[in-house]
């Protein structure tokens, strides 16, 4: 329009910087946030492979098997039959022959507390000429915050034992604060002049705790070291330490772990039976069978100064295990003492013990292939040799009880084969093709089973006052099924070896 001026509005420039900025930060952010979802569902995928490829490989061991003796002749399932029999009867009567062996130190125990007893109660060793003695308890304080407390108050009011000669040492590591506990735990050092409570600075393991203890010099003679959920016998110590004061060569004295919450749950009764067997039987017969023993892992002595060289390897699954392999292979002696009695949890459930034990069978297996070479080599210059009887024994323990688990479940797949093949029509075909399939079938069967009950029989002499006969019963009917069970548990162990598989999965603790 005439006499008018028109103006055009003219936008900064800026403004269109700041809208093609924010678009690209925002398309940036974008791209940030897509990536990392894409990383953390690879990663997700990554452990979903890692977790189910062991079983995946177990499950295909026992398909391929079965399917492959299903195509085999006769007389060569008749040789398979006979190679897994005869192995698994050597197996039997080296159970049998160290449960046999056991029974000398079980009475030698006896004597030793029944002399004290009918003595008042008076010990061989006057209390001022006792060793000093640094007992430590080994927490990972979100697992275990429900007991430690509990644990930490037993030891340090319940234990026999000079107050000036023991530290009791309560160490753990937490990846959080856990209040009010952990004030709790160190307010503990101003009640007990014997307590000392460490937070281990940057600790992610049991190995780690320990290894930063050994560090400390606390000038103690001997270590004792549980996990959280034991209660020691009070009297416990004092017999270890009578033990390495009786004979000065020892290094590290083992003592017997009872389950005892057997009334929690069936699982937890089988494996109390299970432990007596193992650490009332197997152990001491081993140790007198053989010429060693073993450190496992908790209710252990050790020499300070021993300890402190050897240390944890926080590498290993099974640090126990290892460290207790290192000092066989540097000479020392360890001998198993069933009067250094503690108290321990069981497993209730059995997702906890099938994470447990495969943790076991894989650590075991870790242990085994690294330390299997003792069989063969000479020990090192200035190192107590090994005779032969040793030298079987540790082969026996880190290698053929490994192929064990082959032996029983390749006889498991050869008679699930037979069954499909053969399939029975009567228990007494059952019974039949089970127990007597080929000639002397029944010898081997009777003879195991009578290495079964001789072993169990043992086992009984010595249980625990929390094991009932019902639970020995129960449990020796479910041995044969236990046996393959163990041997499965110890092939997955192995899958999970070859497959690199890390992740660590604590036992819960209530």
């Amino acid at each position: 329009m005439e006499g008018t001026t028109t103006t055009q509005t003219v936008l900064p420039t800026s403004i269109f910087n700041t809208t093609s900025h924010t678009s690209e930060k925002l398309s940036s952010s974008s791209l940030k946030e897509i990536c990392e979802k894409f990383h953390l569902s690879l990663h997700r995928f990554s452990c979903f492979v890692t977790e189910w490829t062991p079983f995946l490989l177990v499950a295909s061991y026992y398909w391929f098997s079965v399917s492959l003796y299903v195509l085999f002749p006769e007389k060569l399932m008749a040789a398979f039959w006979y190679i897994y029999m005869i192995s698994n009867f050597y197996i039997a009567s080296s159970t049998v022959l160290e449960a046999f062996m056991s029974i000398e130190p079980c009475r030698e125990a006896r004597k030793v507390v029944t002399k004290a007893q009918d003595n008042d109660w008076k010990f061989p060793t006057p209390d001022d000429e006792l060793l000093i003695l640094d007992l430590l308890i080994v927490a990972y304080l979100p697992n275990e915050k429900d007991i430690i407390m509990d644990r930490a108050l037993y030891a340090l009011e319940q234990i026999s034992y000079p107050q000036h000669l023991i530290r009791i040492n309560i160490l753990y590591n937490t990846p959080y604060p856990i209040e009010p506990l952990e004030s709790e735990l160190h307010e503990l050092t101003l009640r007990f002049p014997h307590a000392r409570v460490i937070k281990v600075p940057g600790s992610t393991s049991k190995a780690d705790n320990l290894n930063y203890f050994f560090t400390l010099n606390t000038g103690s003679d001997v270590i004792a070291i549980y996990d959280c959920d034991h209660y020691p016998h009070p009297n416990g110590p004092r017999w270890a330490i009578e033990k390495f004061l009786q004979d000065t060569k020892i290094d590290i004295v083992q003592g017997r772990c009872v389950i005892m919450n057997t009334t929690a749950s069936f699982l937890a009764a089988m494996i109390a039976v299970e432990f007596d067997k193992i650490y009332a039987v197997s152990h001491p017969g081993r140790s007198t069978m053989w010429g060693f023993g073993l450190f496992c892992g908790s209710n252990g002595y050790w020499r300070t100064s021993l300890l402190r060289r050897l240390k944890m390897d926080g590498s290993m699954l099974t640090e126990d295990i290892d460290s207790a392999l290192r000092a066989v292979s540097q000479g020392a002696k360890t001998v198993h003492d069933l009067n250094v009695v503690s108290y321990e949890l069981a497993p209730t459930q059995w997702s906890a013990f099938w994470k447990q034990r495969l943790r076991w069978a894989q650590g075991w297996a870790q242990a085994s292939l690294r330390h299997v070479v003792m069989s063969f080599n000479k020990p090192a210059d200035g190192v107590r040799a090994r005779d032969a009887r040793t030298r079987f024994g540790l082969f026996s323990l880190l290698m053929i009880r490994e192929w064990s688990y082959y032996l029983v479940t390749q006889y498991t797949c050869l008679m699930a084969s037979m069954v499909i093949t053969n399939f029975p029509k009567t228990p007494g075909q059952l019974g039949k093709l089970v127990f007597n399939p080929f000639p002397l079938s029944a010898w081997f069967f009777i003879l195991s089973v009578i290495c079964l009950i001789a072993t169990l029989w043992i086992t009984a002499r010595v249980k625990s006052e929390f094991i009932k006969v019902w639970m020995l019963i129960i449990f020796s009917i479910l041995y044969p099924f236990y046996l393959v069970l163990s041997a499965t548990i110890g092939l997955y162990g192995h899958a999970r070896a070859i497959t690199k598989y890390t992740a660590w999965n604590p036992t819960a603790r209530t």
